[in-house]
């Protein structure tokens, strides 16, 4: 019988507003058509494209959505998907929401978060009795704050959580949100110590590791991933530890074997949309941890199941079954 993943911690709603340009301080723009609501966060994106991916994998969700319009929004969407048990998921507060600026003329983004409920995710919001899978994947750490707090014996706890988790037979994963600041080595850590997957893009592994992966102009300094890889296995990270940009994908395995991947070479057009394809990413290699594939066939449908999420607006709408998603690499690999 299979067991299936867990994903657990931030459950959000994206709110974006198309703005005409970015304005300096005091000074006023305009929100143009086209708000629009989706779900966001570890839990909302990762889940969705793990149930896009393989419809018949059993999946949990475990967080919290408020007694709001924001929540049932969110309930609805994963409601969708019948082999999303949302039976963990609490309701109290008001639902986490980020408020997204999008700049129609350069296309970048720029983040306004309200944590909600969210902050209160805890253990305790966990029915052990019921958490009866095979990995159990939760983020966003520096996003949980009650798990962000400290913890006499485990440094946080959220290591105190992993460890537990560990603790009854059920492998770990984690990610990790990016942000500016010195927070990394405090938070994360004390977590790689009981993590068996850790998968974080190059921003967050030079935070954690203190590994420089891109220059001060930019340039993404691939020479340097194995250092970093290495560095967070030494830390704990049991089985892949696996980092990924843009530009490709890179990861250590449990037997210290590195592996690296580039981006596929997606055609004029393609991309319509880059929210979630870090958590798109993210789901193929848990689907590859769970289905038993090696760490370089992670790595391939990690980068493709990125791919697909960019060719719609949406974190997950392009996502489409594993060996449709497998395809991509075929065409553009």
């Amino acid at each position: 019988m299979r067991k299936g993943i867990c994903c657990a911690g931030n459950m959000i709603v994206d709110i974006t507003y198309p703005i005409e340009t970015w304005p300096r301080q005091n000074e006023l723009t305009h929100i143009t058509e086209g708000i629009q609501s989706s779900t966001g966060g570890c839990v909302c994106n990762t889940i969705t494209d793990l149930a896009r991916l393989d419809p018949g994998l059993p999946l949990m969700a475990s967080g919290f959505a408020g007694h709001d319009a924001e929540g049932d929004f969110i309930l609805a969407e994963l409601g969708k998907y019948p082999n999303i048990d949302l039976s963990m998921v609490r309701r109290d507060g008001r639902t986490s929401f980020t408020a997204v600026m999008s700049n129609n003329q350069t296309k970048e983004r720029t983040f306004f978060q309200h944590a909600g409920a969210n902050a209160r995710y805890c253990e305790a919001q966990i029915d052990w009795e019921r958490l009866d899978v095979d990995i159990f994947h939760i983020g966003y750490i520096l996003l949980l704050p009650a798990l962000d707090a400290e913890d006499p014996e485990y440094g946080t706890r959220m290591a105190r959580l992993l460890h537990r988790v560990q603790e009854i037979g059920i492998r770990t994963s984690i990610d990790v949100v990016s942000e500016t600041g010195d927070r990394f080595a405090r938070l994360v850590t004390p977590a790689l110590k009981y993590t068996d997957y850790c998968v974080i893009n190059e921003l967050e592994a030079q935070q954690t590791t203190g590994v420089t992966l891109r220059s001060p102009q930019g340039t993404l300094l691939a020479e340097h991933m194995p250092a970093a890889l290495e560095k967070l296995k030494a830390l704990g990270v049991a089985r892949w530890a696996v980092i990924h940009c843009p530009e490709g994908g890179w990861g250590m395995d449990e037997k210290g074997q590195y592996h690296a991947v580039p981006s596929l070479k997606l055609p004029k057009g393609f991309i319509k949309g880059t929210v979630g394809a870090g958590d798109a990413f993210c789901a193929g290699i848990l689907y590859a941890a769970e289905t038993g594939l090696p760490l370089r066939e992670a790595l391939k449908l990690g980068a493709c199941t990125a791919a697909a999420s960019l060719s719609e607006v949406s974190a997950s709408d392009g996502v489409k079954t594993a060996e449709e998603v497998g395809r991509l690499f075929d065409l553009y690999g």
